[in-house]
């Protein structure tokens, strides 16, 4: 597995994987808001933040060349480059639960530490995804400070603040 610059042309394979609104929720936090996702949706979510330079949006690809799954690297604190946050984390359904997911979290995280020298990495993920929270801690991610409640279009969620310290 790889992971390469997300372009354009990504947004179609990785919306065409979001098959249910709960799979979006889990996914985007509605940050998207609105299925079935069309497929530029991702494209037009991102154009706003990609011209910051503190939104780094990424693709894996397997050894054929396969886009296998996403995630973006983004910078929380405007004044703070040691921290970086992880966020729309997917990998294509039908190769979940095969070590994918924890293959392409762990190029993310070297890719965070050698290429972004960061020294932390945070994300959130909900309490009804435990195969998320699962891969997310079996490359070394833990739960911190308190959950919070969201208010999703389809319900109250619980969501977990996790972080991993890179030495």
């Amino acid at each position: 597995m790889e992971l390469k610059k997300y372009h354009k042309e990504d947004s179609v394979i990785i919306c065409s994987w979001i098959k249910d609104e709960k799979s979006l929720y889990q996914w985007s936090a509605d940050r998207i808001g609105k299925f079935p996702l069309a497929d530029n949706d991702l494209n037009e979510n991102y154009i706003p933040m990609i011209k910051n330079k503190r939104f780094i949006p990424l693709s894996a690809f397997d050894d054929k060349g396969n886009l296998v799954g996403h995630l973006f690297i983004r910078y929380p604190d405007e004044k703070d480059d040691s921290i970086v946050r992880f966020g729309f984390v997917i990998v294509d359904p039908v190769l979940r639960g095969c070590g994918n997911g924890k293959m392409m979290l762990q190029l993310a995280i070297d890719y965070a530490k050698n290429i972004l020298c960061a020294s932390k990495i945070t994300l959130g993920v909900f309490a009804n995804n435990d195969s998320a929270r699962y891969c997310y801690e079996s490359v070394g991610f833990q739960p911190v400070g308190k959950s919070e409640i969201y208010k999703m279009p389809i319900g109250e969620w619980e969501c977990t603040e996790m972080e991993l310290v890179i030495v």
